[in-house]
Formats: structure tokens, sequence, C-alpha cells
């Protein structure tokens, strides 16, 4: 006897108590149940000295033999208690005794770890029935087809795509493409899944500030497709919030990458993108909690609100709106690439206005990778910020057309409130300048 394994036979034993306390609560509280806490302890220390005699002997049939002669036993006892009762009980409970005899085997033969991990996993399903069947209930056949879709085009079609350009200028990757797709096709779900459960209000501002950290366009596109189904509640303040967070998000990202390119760069920069960064989210303040108010007032029935109904909330995954963005995304690439190639005495301002309106992180890291002299800091400053206002332009272009309602309204006001505090930095730069 060492130390070593009393600590792993404790181990099993502790696994087994934390799954048996549930299943001891639920023989308390519910019929059917018979098997409790120390059932399941003894489970455990069966596994485990199952495993540990295997280990002695240098062979796998003793463990082999214990388990079936446990699943026999299992299998038995649910047999006879379905006999004797009147309603047919779940295997849940059988199965979670197998699930802790193989636990505490596991944890003998070397993976006490990956054991616990998988016993406080085994105790959160046990625990959480009610919340997880009443998940099942909600979900739909559409919502089941639409991640069936999402993951065929994840693990099946994107491996398939070839991780090289494909085009003499060297724009069109078609791996990055598809995985943009799929990046979009996933935000809608992303979005879907966490107004179904968090609500309408926190739902989009997580959907908002999760989306922006990958790809605020994309996030923007998905929130400008769902406002057409937003018309009858008239607010638009939560779509627009969604919105408005993922474009501080992409402000924020910025400049983080800027401070990891270049520091001095940041030093130079910080202050327009603060300017439009504090703007964007003053606004997005404002309407998250309108919509706030606005979702307590639908709930309280409030009379002569617009949005007494609420909005019947559908699925608005889109595999080929999905596609078709990328599509779009991969035109504008090629005449960025080729707007680069062929007419580069327009400036870096107009390279970084059109790379800008497609993403802001390519030209941005271009630009701090490649920035110089203090000169040369207030030309990248500038550049990285007619980019950003580039992309925030296009953005507000996708909700006013693609979208609906007033949040296309509140987003033009905020994006015109954004590209006045992003010009009054360039008007103060160009008046130190002249002066």
């Amino acid at each position: 006897m060492t130390l070593d394994i009393a600590q792993n036979f404790l181990i099993a034993l502790l696994i087994g108590a934390l799954v048996g306390i549930d299943r001891e609560k639920k023989k308390d509280n519910e019929p059917g149940h018979t098997a409790g806490i120390r059932t399941y302890i003894l489970l455990a220390l069966v596994g485990a000295a199952a495993a540990w005699i295997s280990l002695q002997l240098d062979t796998a049939w003793t463990f082999a033999a214990a388990l079936l002669a446990v699943s026999a036993t299992v299998i038995a006892g649910y047999v006879l208690q379905n006999r004797t009762q009147e309603d047919a009980i779940g295997l849940t409970s059988e199965i979670a005794a197998i699930a802790v005899f193989l636990l505490g085997g596991m944890v003998v033969i070397g993976y006490p770890s990956l054991a616990v991990a998988l016993a406080v996993v085994t105790s959160a399903v046990l625990a959480y029935k009610q919340p997880l069947h009443g998940l099942v209930e909600r979900i739909g056949s559409e919502d089941i087809f639409a991640g069936i879709k999402l993951l065929i085009a994840s693990f099946i079609i994107l491996p398939l795509l070839p991780d090289t350009a494909v085009d003499p200028w060297g724009a069109i990757n078609p791996y990055k493409l598809w995985l943009l797709v799929i990046l979009i096709a996933g935000l809608s779900l992303v979005g879907y899944v966490a107004t179904r459960v968090l609500g309408k209000a926190h739902g989009t501002a997580v959907t908002g500030l999760t989306g922006g950290l990958v790809s605020s366009t994309a996030t923007t596109l998905n929130f400008a497709r769902v406002s057409r189904s937003e018309t009858e509640t008239g607010d638009g303040h939560a779509i627009t919030a969604g919105i408005l967070l993922a474009w501080l998000v992409m402000f924020a990202r910025t400049a983080a990458l800027v401070s990891f390119m270049s520091p001095s760069l940041l030093q130079t920069m910080w202050l327009p993108f603060a300017a439009m960064g504090g703007v964007t989210a003053i606004f997005a303040g404002w309407h998250y909690r309108a919509s706030m108010k606005a979702a307590a007032h639908r709930r309280s029935g409030h009379a002569g609100f617009s949005g007494d109904r609420g909005m019947e909330l559908r699925n608005p995954f889109s595999l080929g709106s999905a596609v078709q963005f990328g599509f779009v995304f991969a035109v504008v690439l090629l005449a960025v690439k080729f707007a680069q190639e062929n007419a580069p005495g327009l400036g870096v301002y107009v390279v970084s206005g059109l790379a800008g309106s497609v993403d802001v992180d390519a030209i941005t890291l271009s630009i701090a990778e490649n920035t110089g002299d203090s000169s040369d800091l207030v030309q990248a400053a500038s550049a990285i910020s007619i980019a950003a206002l580039a992309n925030t332009a296009v953005k507000c272009g996708m909700v006013i057309v693609l979208g609906a309602g007033a949040a296309r309204r509140q987003v033009a006001v905020a994006t015109a409130a954004v590209f006045i505090a992003g010009g009054a930095w360039f008007w103060l730069r160009a008046t130190v300048l002249s002066g």
C-alpha cells in the first residue's frame, strides 16, 4: 500500500459520493429511485478495486467481469422495479451507476483528473434535469435542421476547400471565405440562442459583445436581418444596442492590435479612437437602457405601448444569406487588391478607406508593422482612423439597406455622431499643423 494508491481510492470514493448526493435527494423526493449515496460510493469502490486487481494480475478480464456483473445487477434491478410499478421509470440512475463504476476504475488506471472532471459533468447532468428538459422543449425541428446545416458546413465542406489563393491577385482564399460564411451563420444561431435564453434585451447585448470580438461586420449583418422581423415592436432599441456594442468592441480590438504591434502609434491614435469609441458607448448604453424599459413595459402589459404584442422569435439562420455575403466580400477583396496594385499613387488614405470597408484588422496590422518616425505616426493614425470610419459607414449602410424599422434611423444617428467625433480629431490635427 502506497500513498498514491490510497489517494486514488479516496478520489474514487469521493466521485461516488458526488454523484450519489443527487441520487439520494431524488430518492427522497421522487418515487422510483432506490439507489442513494451509499450505493454509488460502493459502485465507485468496486470499479476502483476491479481496476487495481486487473493491474496487479496484468489482465483486463477482471475489470471486464466486474463491469459485466455490475451491469447485469443494475439492469436486473431496473426490470424488477418496472414490473412492480405502474409507471415505467427512465434509465438515468442505472446509466449513472455504470458511469460511476467506470470512473472509479479510471482513477486507479491513472486518469484521476479526467475522472473527476467527468464526475462533475455527470453530477451536473443529473442535477439540472428540469432546465435541460425545458431547453429541449423549446427547440423546434427548424432549430435542429439549422444546427445540422452549420455542422455540415463546418466539418465536411470546410476541410475540403483549399487554403491558398485561387486568383491571379492572391486575394481569394476559398478556405477563409467559407470560414467567414460559417462565422456569419454561427453568429445568427448564437444570437438566436442568447435571445431565447436571456431575453431579447440581454440576448442582443451579449451577442453584440461576443460577435464584435470576431467580426463586427458579420454581427451587424446578422442584426440587420433580424430587424426585419421586429417591425411589430417598433422600438428597435435592442437591435441598435447590439449593433453599437459590436462596433464598440471593434474600436477596442483595433486599439489592442496597435498596442501589440506599435505602442508608440497607440499614443498618437488613442485620442480619435477614444472619441469614436466613447460616442459609440454612450449611444449603445442609452439604447440598451431603452430596450430594458421597453421590455419591462411589455411584461407589465402597459397600455398604449407599441410593443404590447411583443415579437415572435424565429430562427434567423440562413446559410444562403451567409453565402451571398461571402460572395460580396470576395468581390470587395478583389477591388481592394486591384487598387493597391494598380493605383498606388492614390496614397495610403485611399487604400485604408478601401481596405477598411472590408476589414479593419488587416489594414491596421499592415500599417502598424510599417510605422517609422513621428511623421509616419501621424499619417498611420489618420489612415487607421479612416479605415475605422469607412468600416463604420459600410456597416451603417448594411443596416439601412438590409434592415427595417426604427433600428435604421437609430443606427444612422449614432453613425453621424461617430463621424463627428472622428472628424473633430482630423479638424484639430489640421488646425495644429496649419498653425
